[in-house]
């Protein structure tokens, strides 16, 4: 309610309708979220329906929601499509962006396509197929990029974790990861993937456990350590934790090794920035004006190659990557997707965490499932989404991986 508060006589805040209003708001989207919690604190799932309530509070006649269910589990994503048909119900037109088809295809009437800031056409959402949108959005038919990697990797391995310990977040979790491999995360949402991810990266303290990088034990208390041992952790939200949007490329570019570009004088050598910007523009294929814009005017995709490109300009060897295509367009998802690809092909070892199971399906050599803060189940390529849901849900008897996980 920014610039719209209640006010009392002499224009003094009336707090306690502001928060009765506030909280009859977020009734009606079924969040159970005191109004008086600041927004910082909120997860990024959380934030977004804040942000959702904040737009159904002007009680407008066109409503524009623009990737509304990028972060929302499926019940928040249930509860917002009631909204939305509410609305419609009364009259609001609702404009819905979204790269997720199966979401427009429940949705919507009618589905408008553009490419490269270009219209494409419009059509009846009961007449189309999801193969044809996608057919439109890319320019060629739809695209199914798969794992090209051998399906057997090098059998060094390139990260082990035993034992990891944290609060109810994560109990007893232990895995490797090979040289060469994609390892797929996958679980519901709180099942603890990524504080698993955040931990072995020394963003979140472990209370229990060890971790070996090519064999040898290292003490990670905190990321330099992770990034000294050639471990990236590349954030669900990268915006935040990714990017210095205010920066232009070539600085995102250097940013984790400004020590290799630092000349004997303490001055930032240019020439060489400069030199390893062109190189990783060219071979992650970053669609930018120059090295000098600034990362908040790309999208969303190759905001995504930067942090990669960021990563591999420290020669890290471990990428962890958490939620890679979140956010981004189907054709820069098969762009991230060859991306993965190459990494694999070069030695790099992948940890991949997504919500998406077909993605994980087609791009993972093995997939590790975890409930409550354990790994309950291991499948390898060729599994199903409904061997992984049963998994993903298995909140009783969860087994632990290191042990005896059932591996299909």
């Amino acid at each position: 309610f920014i610039g719209r508060e209640p006010r009392r006589a002499l224009g003094f805040l009336d707090e306690r309708k502001l928060n009765d209003n506030a909280r009859r708001l977020l009734e009606t989207l079924r969040l159970d979220l005191a109004p008086r919690t600041r927004v910082s604190k909120l997860t990024v799932a959380t934030q977004q329906m804040v942000e959702i309530a904040k737009a159904l509070s002007f009680n407008s006649e066109v409503l524009i929601m623009d990737e509304p269910t990028a972060a929302l589990t499926e019940t928040e994503i249930d509860d917002l499509f009631r909204i939305i048909r509410q609305l419609r119900d009364r009259g609001v037109g609702v404009v819905h962006i979204s790269h997720r088809l199966e979401e427009l295809k429940q949705i919507s009437d009618r589905i408008t396509v553009m490419r490269d800031g270009k219209y494409v056409d419009t059509v009846a959402t009961r007449e189309a197929s999801i193969d044809q949108i996608i057919g439109m959005m890319v320019g060629r038919t739809i695209y199914e990029t798969a794992r090209e990697v051998p399906d057997n990797p090098s059998t060094e391995i390139a990260l082990e974790a035993r034992g990891l310990r944290r609060g109810r977040t994560i109990k007893d979790v232990s895995f490797q990861l090979r040289r060469g491999e994609i390892l797929g995360f996958a679980g519901l949402v709180g099942a603890g993937r990524t504080e698993v991810a955040r931990a072995v990266f020394g963003a979140d303290p472990l209370e229990a456990g060890e971790i070996f990088v090519q064999g040898k034990r290292i003490q990670i208390r905190a990321p330099s350590d992770a990034v000294r041992a050639g471990i990236a952790y590349l954030s669900e939200d990268r915006k935040r934790y990714g990017l210095a949007l205010g920066m232009d490329v070539e600085t995102n570019l250097v940013l984790t090794a400004m020590k290799r570009f630092v000349g004997l004088l303490g001055w930032v050598q240019t020439s060489r920035t400069r030199e390893n910007g062109e190189r990783f523009v060219s071979a992650l294929r970053i669609r930018t004006p120059g090295l000098q814009q600034r990362v908040r005017n790309l999208s969303g995709g190759n905001q995504q190659k930067v942090v990669v490109g960021k990563w591999l300009t420290a020669d890290t060897k471990v990428l962890i990557f958490d939620e890679p295509t979140r956010g981004i367009d189907v054709g820069a998802k098969s762009e991230i997707y060859r991306l993965l690809n190459d990494l694999a092909r070069q030695g790099k070892s992948i940890i991949m965490i997504s919500s998406e199971l077909p993605e994980l399906l087609r791009m993972s050599h093995r997939i590790l499932i975890m409930c409550e803060g354990r790994i309950t189940g291991e499948l390898r390529s060729g599994a199903s989404q409904e061997e992984i849901m049963r998994y993903a849900t298995q909140r009783r008897d969860v087994i632990h991986a290191g042990a005896t996980a059932p591996v299909v």
